[in-house]
Order: structure tokens, then C-alpha cells, then sequence
């Protein structure tokens, strides 16, 4: 698809090539770089990044350690995520039929994830954490994210983030919208999750900051494509009336981190059911399911999604080695995920299906421990 040159809105100073629609995924991950958002691979029809190497997947790898980022490999996500283009051109080059992720933080992006799923509306305290909305507001018709989104803009006497033309603007397959600013201000805006039970902006709205990533504008999945609104594609700056609500809302880190959590008792049951088997398999099954309910901790920023598509495609891996029956391996995944994050369910169900098909093609040889 041949670029064509549009002024943007937020700048119009600054001449920028349209984002790709529907395009070839070296294109967009090249696009993106250009723009400078380090990129990194998204598994083939997922949302989630590509899966790690074997090593990468084993019981007690430190990423810290792990020579795989710098050797060139996309293991861990949004960590790998790089504006080189030789290590873009091999990435794509050699699986373009993978999708493509931008590390959020590092880009100096803030992305406003709206969805519209169609969910049961929780108790009014939830809506908007921290705006009280008294009993006598009627919520008649008020059914997801763009809804409670415009309500807070509504409350701020400000614009709809929905509705901002100055800004980029992606529809997602499923419905929602991705509404594209930058961080300008140097803030380290922490991501969230709209209907878990952590920090949150809004019912069905989840933020991309540091510590998480978002799929590229131009993206194609089986559902569709993530295709840009409007004719802006590039970012504006974070509006003031919307960090000011970020910072209302716990998206700023503590000035004084607080030390390890240990793993609540609850979330340990699903990795005790793992260890407690006998055999090698169990035993790394048990370390990547210990990974996954330690988030629950650590309501946000604890690479949930990372850790839970890691061990999702391990245990497929073990699966397909026959250590373990693919009933037992989702079920554990599942309870993990539960502990972890409860009440995201279909998020959840998502990552371990994506994960476990993925690692069903890579039976998992575990040496001389088997």
C-alpha cells in the first residue's frame, strides 16, 4: 500500500506518513520505528507477544541474565522491543505473518485502551474509582468503556478522549478504541486494567504505559483489523485534565517501592496442585504457575499477561511431551489466573488458549531431569 503524506494535527509543523491500514507487518513494524516506538512480535492471530525459546521457558530463568535480548531473539515481549531496522528486517523478515507489538513506556506513549465488551455493569463505586455517583443517577444505557470514559469527561467539564480528532485514534476489532497520546511531562504513568481490581480510570478503560505494550495501528488479526480513525496518526500530548485523573488514580509509582509481598495463600494452592505431581514436568509447571499467582501482590505492572502467555505456552510444551494431560495443564492455568486476577476471566481464558496452542507445536525436551 503505497503512504500517503498528511500534516498532523497535533503538530502541523511536522509532516508524517500515514499509519498502514490493513498493511504487511514489516511495513508497520518499520512505520512504528520510524516514528520511534521500539517494536517487538505479537504470536500469529494473538494480541499477546511471541512466545520465548525453550531456554527462555524453564524453571527459575532470571530475564535479567538472559542473553537472548541481546543475540537478537524477541524472547520477553515488550522487553525485546528495538528500533533497529536489520533486527526488524530479521524479525519480519523471516515470520511476517507475525503481528506487532509497541513497548508503550520506552515509546513515551500513553495509550487510553477503551473496550465494549458486553459485560454485567458492576456496583457504582466501580464505574469511575474514586468519583462517588450517587444512587440517584440514572445509568440507564451506560453499558462500557466509552460510556464511562465520556462520563468522567463529562464530570471535567472536558473533551471525550473518544472524540479527540487531534490525536491518533485506532479502532479495535472487537469494538473498542485505542486513543494514542504522548508523554511529554516525563512522568512514568504506570499501566492498569479498567475492570480488574487494582488501579483503574474506568470501568472497561485500561491505560498503556510502562510495563505494557499495544498492538499496532495497521495490525491484522483473525477478528480484524486495528485500523486508524480520522486523519491524524500521530500521537498529541497527554491532555492536563486527563494526567491530572491518572495521578488521582494511582498511575504514578510510589516514591518508596515496597518491598516483596509474599504470594497470598489463596493464589499458592494452584502452584502446590502443580509441584505436588511427581516427575520433572510438575516440578516446571509448579515454577511458571509460581510466577503467575505471585501477581496477585502486585495488583498492576507485574507483566501478568507476559507471565501467564510464558506458562501457558510451557505447559503446552509439557503437554505435548506427555509430562502432563492438557485438561490438568488448563485447569491449573486457570486457577492460577483466577488467584491472580480475578474477575478477568476472558482475558485470561484468551492467554492460556493462545499460549497452550502455541506450545503444543513445541513439545518440551526437559534432559536428563526427565
Amino acid at each position: 500500500m503505497a503512504a500517503e503524506l498528511r500534516v498532523s494535527r497535533s503538530d502541523p509543523r511536522q509532516f508524517v506518513r500515514a499509519a498502514p491500514v490493513a498493511s504487511q507487518p514489516l511495513t508497520t513494524a518499520r512505520w512504528c520505528a520510524r516514528q520511534g516506538w521500539p517494536v517487538h512480535p505479537l504470536a500469529l492471530g494473538r494480541k499477546t507477544p511471541a512466545g520465548n525459546c525453550e531456554a527462555c521457558r524453564v524453571l527459575g530463568h532470571d530475564r535479567g541474565g538472559c542473553d537472548c535480548i541481546r543475540a537478537g531473539r524477541w524472547c520477553h515481549g515488550f522487553h525485546a522491543a528495538t528500533l533497529d531496522f536489520d533486527r526488524i528486517g530479521q524479525w519480519w523478515g523471516s515470520r511476517p505473518e507475525l503481528g506487532v507489538g509497541v513497548a508503550t513506556g520506552p515509546a513515551g506513549l500513553v495509550v487510553i485502551d477503551i473496550d465494549a465488551h458486553a459485560r454485567e455493569l458492576p456496583d457504582r463505586d466501580r464505574l469511575l474509582p474514586g468519583v462517588g455517583i450517587s444512587a440517584g443517577v440514572d445509568l440507564t444505557g451506560l453499558a462500557n468503556g466509552f460510556h464511562t470514559l465520556g462520563l468522567l469527561a463529562a464530570l471535567r467539564g472536558a473533551a471525550d478522549p473518544a472524540d479527540d480528532e487531534s490525536t491518533l485514534r485506532v479502532r479495535t476489532p472487537s469494538g473498542g478504541m485505542h486513543v494514542w497520546y504522548r508523554n511529554d511531562g516525563g512522568h512514568r504513568w504506570q499501566c492498569s486494567a479498567g475492570s480488574g481490581g487494582g488501579r483503574a480510570l474506568a470501568w472497561q478503560v485500561d491505560v498503556r504505559a510502562h510495563g505494557g505494550y499495544i498492538v499496532a495501528p495497521g495490525t491484522v488479526t483473525p477478528a480484524g483489523v486495528y485500523r486508524p480513525v480520522g486523519a491524524v496518526r500521530v500521537p498529541a500530548p497527554l491532555p492536563a485534565w486527563l494526567a491530572g485523573e491518572l495521578e488521582r488514580t494511582g498511575h504514578l509509582p510510589s516514591a518508596l517501592l515496597p518491598g516483596p509481598r509474599p504470594v497470598p495463600p489463596r493464589a499458592r494452592q494452584a502452584v502446590l496442585a502443580a509441584g505436588g505431581g511427581r516427575g520433572p514436568g510438575s516440578r516446571v509447571l509448579a515454577g511458571v504457575l509460581a510466577e503467575v499467582a505471585a501477581c496477585a501482590a502486585v495488583p498492576e505492572g507485574a507483566a501478568f499477561s507476559e507471565k501467564l502467555n510464558r506458562a501457558a505456552y510451557t505447559a503446552g510444551g509439557l503437554v505435548a511431551a506427555g509430562h502432563v494431560t492438557e485438561p490438568e495443564a488448563a485447569r491449573l492455568l486457570r486457577e492460577a489466573a483466577e488467584q491472580a486476577r480475578p474477575g478477568q476471566q476472558r482475558r485470561c481464558l484468551a492467554i492460556i488458549r493462545g499460549g497452550l496452542s502455541a506450545g503444543l507445536t513445541r513439545p518440551l525436551s526437559l534432559g536428563g531431569r526427565a
